[in-house]
């Protein structure tokens, strides 16, 4: 297999991974938490160049202490998770671009996985993205009624007796698993865009949460798709085409709506219309 068309197999199983899981990050409204996420890895990816091991390790393990951190300053009175996402995201960021610049000589470049480089992705790449796909499916048929339950539903979650953080927790797998395994292709700021456009889409033209679920990964595999096209095609960078086509497909969706909802309005109209009849006196 060319390098080409391994870049377009990344860009599909990571468009669908993505879009998957994005669908819990729109439903349960994590999209800040998984932006922060994405930041705030970027110093274990600096640290794990310096150290000289796995770039997607050192993003790993920087993702696992950044969830606990997040947790913490969740749990302080008056604070809650929009806060610490806030403070983490800058942070991280920050602490990512200073020990960059403290290390000015490193043996790989940490840059390429701010916007991503999807054509020097690896068959381990590839192997592992096919991996949390696998995992995240699988997590989601056995436990998504639970997965649903509480994410509509919370109060009445905790009513019927069930425990809500081991839910919580594994929805912060997912999303880390799924931010750690795309950095390599679209990058820590770019994949934001494909966890989130895709799923906010799909929830705009779906009519369940399972049709969510199905559009969502569709419409993130043709974004990477489309977007790695036009980036040969153009001759510019693949993760911003990615994310700019993931966000087009948004839009799209958003206008379909509108178009579909407009010419609604009308039929529903007529339909409550009470019809006349006329009436004829006989002479």
């Amino acid at each position: 297999m060319g390098y080409f068309e391994q870049a377009l197999l990344a860009a599909l199983l990571i468009g669908a991974l993505s879009g998957f899981v994005g669908t819990l990050v729109v439903l349960r409204q994590r999209t800040f938490f998984a932006q922060a996420l994405t930041h705030a890895t970027f110093p274990g990816a600096v640290g794990a160049a310096i150290l000289g091991v796995s770039i997607p390790l050192g993003a790993a393990v920087a993702s696992v202490v950044i969830v606990g951190v997040m947790t913490m300053i969740g749990r302080v009175k008056r604070q809650g998770n929009q806060v610490a996402s806030g403070i983490l995201l800058t942070a991280g960021f920050a602490l990512g671009v200073l020990l960059q610049g403290l290390n000015p000589a490193l043996p790989v470049k940490v840059d390429s996985y701010l916007v991503g480089s999807i054509l020097t992705v690896t068959d381990r790449d590839v192997t592992l993205v096919a991996v949390v796909l696998g995992l995240a499916v699988l997590a989601t048929v056995v436990f998504g009624k639970q997965i649903m339950f509480s994410t509509f539903d919370v109060n009445g979650f905790r009513a019927a007796g069930f425990r809500e953080w081991p839910i919580e927790v594994l929805t912060l797998v997912l999303i880390t698993a799924t931010v750690v395994t795309a950095m390599p292709a679209v990058g820590a700021i770019l994949a934001i865009a494909l966890i989130a456009a895709p799923a906010a889409a799909a929830r705009l033209v779906s009519r369940t949460t399972t049709q969510m679920f199905v559009i969502a990964p569709v419409l993130g595999a043709v974004s990477g798709l489309v977007g790695v096209l036009l980036s040969r095609s153009l001759d510019v960078a693949a993760g911003p085409a990615i994310a700019l086509t993931a966000a087009a497909l948004f839009v799209l969706s958003l206008v379909l709506r509108r178009l579909v909802g407009a010419a609604r309005v009308p039929r529903e109209a007529d339909a409550r219309r009470p019809t006349r009849t006329s009436l004829r006196l006989k002479s």
